[in-house]
């Protein structure tokens, strides 16, 4: 019993001890994910394939799969698919991988199911979050990804932004500086909110893309618990059937 009362006032200081080394967390904005939403899923396909498909592969997605979106065969051909691609291909770039590490200091990585390794709401803040630096080799970095080596591909919508940072003195009193806000010096080819909600399309199409199945998978789910949900009343009084002489 003793040793029962020592695990649980141990496993009560886990979230504290979790907490503690954790450190500061960066605020992420919520996305705006709604994988039924299917005129949001095809304009983030678009804005995929035009803004993300020159450097980063999706070896895992077929272009046919874009049909599920509402699509038809004719308009992938016209509209998504390279000249050298087909309808069955998978969504790999012709992209040298050794230059790009070079390039960049990384190759890109495929996105085949980084809203499922990163999450929806931290590639919402990390696409909307670049900012000048001209310390680095591409000009540009970001408040969720310090020092990233990939280049801001969507400047022309967004702008050009800065970042504006205060200096702040921790429990240790070490003084340290902390982001502030942005400031857009140079106006992209859209306002903030479109910019935004061209940047939820996007990531809404990388979250159904992790996973093109799941909106079946939650239907299969449901109808699942439903049929348990009747079974278990078929079952409770078959019970009470059969041992009705015993009780």
């Amino acid at each position: 019993m003793k040793t029962i009362k020592h695990l649980l006032t141990l496993l009560a200081f886990v979230p504290l001890l979790a907490a503690a080394s954790g450190g500061e967390q960066m605020h992420l904005d919520k996305a705006p994910v709604n994988i039924n939403d299917q005129a949001s899923l095809q304009r983030g396909a678009k804005m995929f394939i035009n803004y993300c498909l020159n450097c980063h592969s999706a070896s895992y997605m077929r272009y046919s799969r874009l049909q599920d979106l509402g699509l038809t065969e004719q308009q992938i051909k016209d509209n998504l698919l390279f000249a050298t691609d087909k309808i069955g291909d998978t969504m790999n770039v012709a992209f040298n991988y050794r230059d790009s590490k070079a390039w960049f200091g990384a190759a890109p990585p495929d996105l085949s199911v980084i809203a499922r390794s990163r999450g929806a709401d931290w590639l919402y803040t990390y696409l909307r979050s670049f900012y000048r630096d001209d310390s680095r080799p591409t000009g540009w970095n970001n408040i969720v990804f310090d020092k990233v080596g990939m280049p801001h591909v969507m400047v022309s919508l967004q702008g050009e932004q800065i970042a504006h940072f205060k200096k702040e003195t921790d429990h240790e009193g070490k003084e340290h500086e902390v982001f502030e806000r942005f400031e857009l010096v140079k106006a992209g080819k859209v306002s903030q909110a479109e910019y935004d909600m061209n940047v939820g399309d996007l990531v809404n199409y990388l979250a159904w893309m992790a996973e093109p199945a799941q909106n079946k998978r939650m239907q299969t789910g449901l109808l699942v618990l439903a049929f348990l949900a009747v079974f278990f009343v078929v079952a409770y009084y078959l019970k009470k059937e059969f041992w009705k002489d015993v009780h």
